[in-house]
């Protein structure tokens, strides 16, 4: 009887939901590489399906992609790239994760052709409470460790969470927490054309999580053009309650948020003098703690100093112990105040234990060690003559506007792909700054060096406020323009963007979808990602599909 009722369910389950797209989801967009190549690999061996179907009118998939390859050739060809052994891996590196964006979207495309609408409808419901379990799992996490209901107000660890617990919530993919925020942030445009009102404050609550305020600022007059021109009444209730989540979480959960937001605001639109940041010194090591410092970068006199310096803090610590394991523990935190009144102690704020450590985390070690390996080849980091008075990202934009007036005969293809602005350029390098590389064929291209590496390291080599969108050199637009030239953008906008604009009477939630992933392409490489770009291409392939209107047969 068991069985056959646990039979019957399975099935009705089964009958709902497309397991292979939901498997393929879970697994592919998952951050590490290790996973993605051998996933897409055996779903491509599995339904064993190569028809891409590209061709210049009706294409199935969007000819931007192998036209892009075109380029990374000719350029190739131009630029005799092919002198290099090192470019060479270079090249076939890049070429692969093009590959791997059109077999991605081609499983995506498969799933879609192959299901009704319905059952890809609710594959992805399935797949948004998978990510919002994962994230609620991650900050209850959070929330045990640091013994506290709201780590988002938490300065102890040396606020290690507190403004950053948004950083720690990544979802099923594991990614940065701005793919999270970007796919929760579909999610609520998705969910609320579809009026599903749980599935939509789920998507808008960890979107909140996230506290990624970029993506916030870019949901909101979205959210209010629906609420506008293309809501009902209930789909405008909604919407309302949505911004009340808003409000709520930046007043009441995380105002430092708020605050950091604001100041951001400012600093975007202010007309002040430029503000003078000093590079990171050579020998910044000699300012940190002698404790903090590797073995090998000690004299042998500094080296009997830490040891000694590292006993006498364990004695610390050990009578500190001893003192505090004589008082009772129902009375630690406990004294009389005046008139014989017991009162419980408050942390105190100001203690280092809730600012701020003052001594450079380890993983700056390597952009440290970097920058004294290459200090004159970097007109930035390299020295502490640097002015900005704009964040980094307009800044790299900058660069690139300004190596073309000086290079014009590289403006029509770009300066090659892995040149100038790529994740590939990072990863490249071979110091670990954007991921795994063979460091037997490392490469860096003077032009990446001197321009978004250099900027790169002058802010990420500094405190973690710095650490911003604002300041990070990463955008998909920068990418095609710099890299694959005016030629590059254009093929983006036409056989890209075209290729979904181009249905835009068939659009619900596609359209303003596509409209946020106009401003998210601003953030990052996306397409070397292999994340969010393959989700909104499910999301806008299935509406196409389900709004597609059939012709009437002539008699």
């Amino acid at each position: 009887m068991l069985t056959r009722a646990v039979a019957f369910y399975r099935d009705k389950v089964k009958d709902k939901v497309d397991w292979k797209l939901l498997i393929f989801l879970l697994l592919f967009l998952n951050v590490k590489l290790a996973i993605k190549i051998p996933v897409i690999i055996l779903f491509s061996l599995w339904q064993f399906n190569f028809k891409f179907g590209f061709r210049f009118k009706d294409s199935r998939l969007p000819l931007f992609y192998p036209l892009i390859i075109v380029i990374v050739l000719v350029d190739w060809v131009i630029y005799q790239g092919y002198l290099s052994s090192h470019y060479n891996i270079l090249l076939l590196t890049g070429i692969g994760f093009w590959l791997l964006c059109i077999l991605a979207m081609h499983q995506i495309k498969l799933a879609v052709d192959n299901n009704p609408a319905e059952i890809v409808h609710q594959t992805i419901t399935i797949f948004f409470v998978i990510n919002a379990l994962v994230s609620v799992l991650t900050l209850a996490v959070i929330i045990l460790k640091t013994h506290t209901i709201n780590p988002y107000t938490f300065q102890g660890e040396y606020q290690k969470y507190f403004i950053n617990t948004g950083d720690y919530i990544r979802g099923i993919a594991f990614d940065t927490s701005i793919t999270n925020s970007t796919l929760n942030a579909f999610g609520v445009i998705y969910f609320l054309t579809r009026k599903n009102a749980v599935m939509l404050l789920v998507c808008m609550a960890i979107l909140l999580l996230t506290a990624s305020n970029f993506i916030n600022v870019v949901l909101l007059p979205i959210l209010l053009l629906l609420f506008v021109f293309k809501t009902d009444r209930y789909q405008k209730s909604l919407v309302v309650v949505c911004l009340v989540f808003l409000v709520v979480f930046m007043a009441k959960i995380s105002p430092q948020n708020n605050e950091y937001a604001t100041q951001t605001l400012i600093h975007l639109f202010k007309k002040d003098k430029p503000v003078h940041i000093a590079a990171v010194p050579v020998n910044l090591m000699a300012n940190w703690r002698i404790t903090d410092r590797p073995d090998n970068t000690l004299t042998p006199e500094e080296r009997k100093q830490k040891i000694a310096t590292l006993y006498l803090d364990s004695v610390g610590r050990i009578l500190d112990s001893i003192r505090e394991s004589k008082r009772p523990k129902y009375i630690k935190n406990v004294y009389l105040a005046n008139g014989g009144r017991i009162a419980i102690t408050q942390p105190n704020l100001n203690d280092d234990y809730y600012q701020y450590k003052k001594e450079t985390p380890v993983e700056l070690f390597q952009l440290i060690g970097f920058i004294k390996s290459h200090k004159t080849a970097l007109p930035m980091s390299g020295s502490g003559e640097y002015t900005y008075s704009m964040p980094g990202k307009a800044v790299g934009f900058l660069q690139t506007l300004s190596f073309f007036r000086a290079h014009l005969g590289k403006i029509l293809t770009g300066t090659g792909m892995g040149n100038f602005s790529s994740k590939l350029a990072y990863r490249a390098v071979g110091s670990g700054f954007a991921g795994g590389y063979p460091s037997a064929y490392d490469y860096i291209n003077h032009d990446f060096l001197v321009n978004h590496l250099d900027l790169y390291l002058y802010f990420y080599s500094k405190q973690t406020s710095f650490h911003s969108i604002s300041n990070s050199t990463y955008s998909v637009y920068d990418q095609l323009l710099a890299e694959y030239g005016v030629l590059g953008l254009v093929l983006f906008i036409i056989f890209y963007l075209g290729f979904f604009a181009k249905h835009y009477q068939k659009l619900t939630y596609g359209l303003p979808i596509l409209f946020l992933m106009l401003a998210v392409l601003l953030t990052d490489y996306w397409f070397e990602q292999l994340s969010v770009l393959v989700f909104f291409e499910l999301l806008l392939l299935l509406n196409i599909k389900e709004n597609q209107t059939v012709k009437p047969i002539l008699q």
